[in-house]
């Protein structure tokens, strides 16, 4: 692979993770313990997270990415009681 095609990650501490994402270093590790937040990677006890990871997650996790529901599905007909 030529290495002008090559793009490295920009791995950044989870400090500045928790600021780039405005929460707490401590809910970053909750979020880590839970399963759900951005990918990070282990690297011997060193935590690290991508900064195109976090920028994801970011833009999939904002109120102005929420699916609004199908109104293309129609709607089931009442019974008579």
């Amino acid at each position: 692979m030529d290495q002008a095609t090559l793009t490295f990650p920009q791995m950044i501490s989870e400090k500045q993770a928790a600021r780039m994402l405005s929460v707490s270093v401590a809910a970053l590790r909750r979020w880590r313990r839970e399963r759900r937040g951005p990918q990070f990677a282990r690297i011997e006890r060193c935590v690290r997270y991508d900064v195109r990871v976090i920028e994801r997650f970011l833009a999939e996790n904002s109120s102005g990415n929420k699916k609004a529901p199908d109104s293309a599905a129609p709607a089931e007909p009442e019974r008579a009681p």
